[in-house]
C-alpha cells in the first residue's frame, strides 16, 4: 500500500518541473471561449470564440405572482411589469426576442433570472411580457428565443 502514497509526491515534484521548464515568453492570456456541441474528430464540444447563442424553441410560461418583489439570480427585485425573464442557458444581462410561435407577437426581454425548472419550458416571462405575447389565458406558449447580437450587458 506504500507504491501510491509514496508515487504521488514524486509524480507532484515531476509535474511541478515540467511547468517551471516553460519558458515565461510563450505565457499568453486567452479570451474566454463557450463551449458548443458542434461535431468534432472526437466527438466532442469544441471551443469557439465570441459565438452569438442561438435562438431556441420551447415552452415558455410566466413568473407567479408570489416571486413579484422577490431578488433575482443578478440581485434585482423582480417585477411584474418589467421586461425580465429566466433563462437557464442564456447569461444574465442577454436580451432577447420571444416570439409566440402560434399568433406571431414578439417582445423584447432581458434575461435576468435563472429558470424555469419546468421540464420541457425554455423561459420564463413577466406577466407584462406575457400580455404582450398574448399568452395570459393558457399560461404557456410556444416560443422562439433570438437573443440579439451586442446587447448583452456585463
Amino acid at each position: 500500500m506504500r507504491g501510491p502514497i509514496l508515487a504521488l509526491p514524486c509524480l507532484t515534484a515531476l509535474l511541478g518541473a515540467a511547468l517551471l521548464a516553460v519558458p515565461a515568453a510563450e505565457a499568453r492570456p486567452v479570451a474566454p471561449m463557450a463551449m458548443v456541441a458542434t461535431a468534432s474528430p472526437g466527438g466532442t464540444a469544441l471551443p469557439v470564440r465570441d459565438q452569438a447563442p442561438r435562438p431556441h424553441r420551447g415552452e415558455a410560461s410566466f413568473y407567479h405572482d408570489r416571486f413579484h418583489g422577490r431578488e433575482m439570480a443578478n440581485g434585482e427585485t423582480f417585477r411584474q411589469n418589467s421586461d425580465s425573464a429566466a433563462s437557464r442557458t442564456l447569461p444574465l444581462g442577454t436580451r432577447a426576442q420571444v416570439r409566440n410561435l402560434e399568433n406571431g407577437r414578439t417582445a423584447e426581454v432581458t434575461i435576468e433570472d435563472r429558470g424555469p425548472y419546468a421540464k420541457g419550458r425554455v423561459i420564463d416571462l413577466s406577466k407584462s411580457t406575457a400580455r404582450k405575447l398574448d399568452m395570459m389565458e393558457d399560461g404557456t406558449a410556444p416560443v422562439e428565443v433570438r437573443p440579439l447580437p451586442g446587447n448583452r450587458q456585463d
